[in-house]
């Protein structure tokens, strides 16, 4: 059983490299929602893809799932709540917003489990 378990970090990290690769290949687009323009997208694609070979590595993991569950709070909080507030993108903002919320537990809790703790003890 705790070998499937242990599978669960290496699942975890394909939908940050898929998103990472889809921040760069659609900076232009997503730009528009981004605080800081398409430097941030590619800023935040560039975090996404660093994380995840981080975590599949689990070299400085801990301080990859920590860092990534800070930059998926500042999604929610940036990105996807303002958009709540009209009825025109509330769907695609609570889509969101909930999809975020549930990565950034699962970092926290791929935190608790990680290996190298050499940054964040």
């Amino acid at each position: 059983m705790s070998s499937i378990i242990g599978l669960g970090k290496y699942i975890f990290t394909i939908p940050f490299i898929v998103f990472g690769i889809m921040h760069f290949m659609n900076a232009e687009m997503m730009a528009a929602m981004a605080p800081g323009g398409t430097i941030m997208v590619y800023i935040a694609g560039l975090t996404m893809i660093l994380a995840a070979i981080s975590i599949f590595v689990g070299k400085y993991d801990k301080l990859a799932c920590m860092l990534l569950a800070v930059q998926l709070l500042l999604y929610i909080l940036l990105v996807h709540a303002p958009g709540l507030g009209d009825a025109a993108t509330m769907a695609n903002s609570m889509s969101g917003l909930l999809k975020d919320t549930g990565l950034m537990g699962g970092a926290l809790m791929a935190a608790s489990q990680a290996k190298d703790k050499s940054v964040i003890g």
